[in-house]
């Protein structure tokens, strides 16, 4: 599931850039990784998970924003 909502943000990353964090990533359906970027918190169909997206990203407590280009 993790794996699928990756998919799904890095999708809308390359499409978007990066103007707002999502809150999360609703998987609609696991069997074919349909999902989508939710902003709020979502009232969920029974058939569909919320992946949260501190799960998605892997590093809790790290922003990309954060990042400098500048490390040396």
């Amino acid at each position: 599931m993790i794996a699928q909502a990756r998919r799904i943000y890095f999708t809308y990353l390359e499409r978007t850039g990066l103007a707002h964090d999502p809150l999360g990533i609703v998987i609609s359906q696991p069997h074919t990784g349909q999902g989508r970027v939710v902003f709020e918190l979502p009232v969920l169909l029974p058939d569909e998970q919320f992946i949260p997206l501190e799960l998605v990203r892997g590093r809790p407590g790290r922003s990309r924003s954060s990042r400098s280009p500048y490390r040396g």
